[in-house]
């Protein structure tokens, strides 16, 4: 009899210094199946990927393939098993095109020379197959992320590969491009590809998973059938308890105007042309303005303006009836504004710095020893520093932890903590929940509205539309660089909003 499971694994323990990552875990794929793997921040699921890749090798337990024992000790013994992966961070060279970066490391020869027509004549085949139409001479740095994407997952199937992974695959795509993703992974699994994907997003694996297996802190949960599951119950085996849904938000009694944009027009950083439009909008004390839009559309540049990393062209930013330059980050952090970027990696962390390190390098001069002024307090630091990982519920061996051994989601928390140590009175969120898992990702809604609370303001970017009703007052929707409307959260329809977002497009 044929064995039901492509891959098994067994009884995987993986150890690192300090932490146990897996502890005792069994994942069974079967053939044709789409597998989602759901956990928190640091529950072990891209740790438990990585050695089925091959980038890491269990502590203990075992690998089978179609039945049999396998030992995967480099990416390339799993290609030579046909398992693929897409990683979170893709993995290309931005200066060569889509084909190129399709066919690199198997490179087709004909004696001594490339031989590109048959590659190209395969990835075009595959291509169509799968929905996966993708210019194959466009430069890697000229195609949008959803683009970049499907790049990935043709590299995948040039080497004929069964077995697919996918890490965190929405992470990055507009809300088209996850339906997108959707459609091709339910073409993939017809076609015959087994799937394996992380998510935090249970919308996502109830649309498209056949089965869901669900790791808590490094322990394997269980696994069920979606068709028998809902939401809820997949969130509690999660986390452990019951998850609310729902944002605890009573309507809110903002006071006067505090923040004021006049005429905001912002360079594109690839093109000629403005990323941001003569844009102008008020903001007022306590009120949590989201800022909507189709991808390109100008949102990241008037956070990254407001906080003085984008060049102004023109236009004017008040502050309590003052005008304020923030010329630098270094500036607009003392004018009392704080940016929680998108990029995480690129942007965010210092990542051979530790947890501490990140958590306190942007309010150095509050840890100046009183009696040493050369000298920084320790004790303090330390006290704050835990603070941060108790409020966002970081998962960390240490505070002396390396930041970049951190699952994204937690690296993201350490960052979010970083700014509200800050004590900011403009607070700049740009997709401020993205690579959270579910239970964390409400505890953040809450602390982000306890700030707007307190008098603060809070703008804040995101492509989940139901985090945007849910979270703000206003909503401002941008369209091809200009401000294309406002509506109040309350009263108004993700049709509305998306309508506003195609106006200049």
């Amino acid at each position: 009899m044929e064995n039901e499971y492509i891959i098994e694994m067994l009884n995987i323990t993986k150890e690192f210094p300090g932490i146990k990552a897996n502890d005792n875990i069994t994942l069974q794929l079967k053939k044709g199946e789409i597998h989602a793997l759901l956990g928190e921040n640091g529950a072990g699921k891209s740790t438990l990927m990585s050695i089925l890749f091959g980038l890491y090798q269990p502590t203990s337990g075992i690998i089978k393939k179609n039945g049999q024992e396998v030992h995967i000790n480099t990416p390339n013994d799993a290609n030579d098993l046909n398992i693929g992966m897409v990683h979170q961070h893709f993995k290309l060279v931005e200066c060569f095109s889509v084909l190129d970066n399709i066919i690199l490391g198997v490179e087709p020869t004909k004696g001594l020379f490339l031989e590109k027509k048959n590659a190209r004549a395969k990835v075009m085949e595959l291509s169509e197959k799968y929905g996966l139409m993708v210019d194959p001479d466009a430069l890697i740095s000229d195609i949008t992320v959803g683009m970049q994407q499907r790049t990935e997952i043709l590299k995948m199937l040039y080497r004929d590969n069964e077995v697919l992974i996918f890490d965190e695959p929405t992470a990055v795509l507009t809300p088209q491009e996850i339906d997108e993703l959707m459609k091709i992974m339910k073409n993939l699994a017809k076609e015959g590809k087994s799937i394996l994907f992380i998510t935090h997003k249970l919308n996502e694996i109830m649309e498209v998973a056949d089965r869901c297996t669900i790791l808590r802190k490094g322990k394997y949960i269980g696994t069920v059938n979606i068709s028998e599951t809902s939401k809820e119950e997949l969130s509690r085996m999660m986390v452990g308890r019951n998850v609310s849904f729902s944002v605890n938000k009573k309507p809110s009694k903002p006071g006067d105007t505090v923040l004021k944009v006049e005429h905001m027009t912002v360079p594109s950083k690839v093109h000629g042309n403005n990323a941001v439009k003569d844009v102008s909008f008020n903001v007022r004390k306590g009120e949590i303005i989201g800022l909507a839009g189709l991808d390109g559309s100008g949102r990241t540049e008037v956070l990254e303006n407001l906080f003085g990393i984008a060049t102004r062209k023109s236009g004017m930013i008040r502050l309590d009836g003052k005008q304020v330059l923030n010329r630098n980050a270094r500036e607009s952090i003392k004018n009392g504004f704080a940016l929680l970027t998108e990029e995480r990696r690129a942007t965010g962390i210092f990542g051979i710095l530790d947890i501490r390190e990140n958590t306190v390098i942007s309010n150095l001069k509050n840890y100046r020893s009183k009696a040493f002024p050369l000298m920084l307090d320790d004790k303090k630091m330390r006290q704050d520093t835990q603070w941060s990982i108790d409020a966002m519920h970081t998962k960390t061996p240490t505070q002396e932890t390396k930041i970049r051994s951190l699952s994204g989601g937690n690296q993201q928390k350490v960052i979010l903590g970083r700014w509200l140590l800050t004590k900011p009175e403009v607070l700049l969120l740009d997709e401020p929940t993205r690579g959270i898992d579910v239970g964390a990702k409400y505890e953040i809604y809450q602390l982000i509205i306890d700030l707007a609370n307190e008098g603060k303001v809070v703008i804040m970017v995101s492509s989940e539309m139901p985090e945007l009703l849910g979270v703000c007052d206003r909503i401002l929707v941008m369209s091809g660089g200009r401000l294309a409307g406002g509506v109040d959260a309350r009263n108004t329809t993700q049709e509305e909003i998306m309508t506003l977002a195609a106006k200049y497009v």
